[in-house]
């Protein structure tokens, strides 16, 4: 690699990592203004024109906000712990193609890339939680580690059922391979395994157990302050962005739809589909968090390990035997579509029986305390 090679590489890197920070910054905005009037709020609305200016002062106020560190840290493991979750928020993106021309590096097996390098968080939230030596730090750390572990096996392998349809680990070959059909009809499950997955993976409500104030003081960042607990925010964030593009490429066609077939007009209608179709999903995330309330960590156990993972099982068997016996498109997308109609019913008769116990339960209670 020549000097000029690696300038031009270096330059790319840092007009990226600013790009990937503008992201964050109207993310936060935007989550904020969304959650606002979920709850009859405003939202942000005094720093700058409608408030857009305020997550730039919040920006300033972290970098010029004391770090403190206490006495008692591991100081290596505390200093790492940031540099540990934040580099992998942001290699990730390497091989993610925003258009068809549009990506740093595309690779063959981009996607098993991505999955790969998103597991490296999980090194750095436990230095965190040690290097801390902080009892809630280290429970918020090791409820991270389960987690994360435990959403990483319905998150691969409901992916491996847009994998085998579309024959390629490559991102380009799958969003071209939904030219007439999206995988969000043809992987209705997977779909559901990887937003419910993702959202546990970048830990965001319902699934921030491992920060819940109530419990847990903050978890594994309850004793980072300044600089080193903006490096956490904003790899959050680049998670959940990261979350929205790869559902958007996996099951929604990418950038693919109706508009210019070449020229100048392709790229620039390309950029718009992918940006609509990924703040459709930024929508339901933040919908989602504004909706939903947190959930136990029993419960959240229990979900991974009982109901998602044999649930991906159950997609990745289908898909199998769609392949093999060559069904037609719509035998999967009915199948698929059935599956979940019949977990939702089961889940709501469960739902509605396991409230009527609780209240011939009240009821009881009600009836002996009448009777003494």
């Amino acid at each position: 690699m020549t000097w000029a090679d690696m300038g031009w590489l270096i330059l790319a890197i840092v007009i990226f990592i600013g790009f990937i920070t503008i992201v964050v910054l109207g993310l936060t905005y935007g989550e904020r203004k969304i959650i606002a009037r979920f709850q009859q709020r405003l939202g942000p609305t005094r720093t700058g024109p409608f408030g857009l200016l305020q997550p730039v002062a919040d920006a300033l106020k972290l970098l010029a906000k004391e770090d403190f560190i206490p006495g008692s840290v591991d100081r290596l493991s505390f200093w790492i712990a940031p540099i540990v979750v934040f580099v992998p928020a942001f290699i990730a993106w390497v091989t993610i193609p925003f258009t068809r021309d549009i990506v740093i590096s595309n690779m063959e097996f981009g996607i098993f890339y991505i999955l790969a390098v998103s597991g490296l968080s999980t090194a750095g939230l436990l230095m965190a939680g040690w290097g801390s030596f902080n009892k809630y730090a280290m429970l918020g750390a090791v409820r991270s580690a389960a987690q994360l572990i435990s959403y990483e096996l319905p998150l691969v392998v409901g992916v491996l059922g847009v994998v085998m349809i579309s024959g390629s680990l490559d991102l380009k070959v799958i969003v071209a391979e939904q030219d007439g059909l999206w995988f969000a009809f043809m992987q209705p499950i997977a779909l559901v395994l990887f937003l419910i997955a993702g959202l546990a993976e970048v830990a965001r409500a319902p699934f921030d157990i491992p920060v819940a104030e109530s419990e847990v003081v903050g978890g594994p960042f309850v004793e980072y302050s300044g600089m080193h607990w903006s490096m956490f925010s904003l790899a959050e964030y680049a998670n959940t962005f990261a979350v929205a593009v790869l559902a958007t490429i996996l099951f929604l066609g990418g950038w693919r739809g109706p508009g210019p077939d070449s020229g100048w007009g392709q790229d620039v209608m390309m950029a718009f589909w992918f940006l609509l179709k990924t703040s459709l999903v930024l929508l339901a995330i933040f919908w989602v968090r504004a909706t939903v309330p947190r959930l136990r960590i029993d419960q959240l156990m229990s979900l991974a390990w009982v109901v998602l993972l044999p649930l991906a099982f159950v997609n990745m068997i289908l898909t199998a035997f769609y392949l093999y016996y060559d069904w037609p498109d719509w035998t999967m997308v009915a199948i698929s579509f059935a599956v979940l109609a019949a977990i939702g019913i089961a889940y709501q008769r469960r739902r509605v029986s396991r409230l009527a116990t609780i209240e011939t339960a009240k009821v009881r209670v009600r009836q002996g305390k009448v009777v003494a």
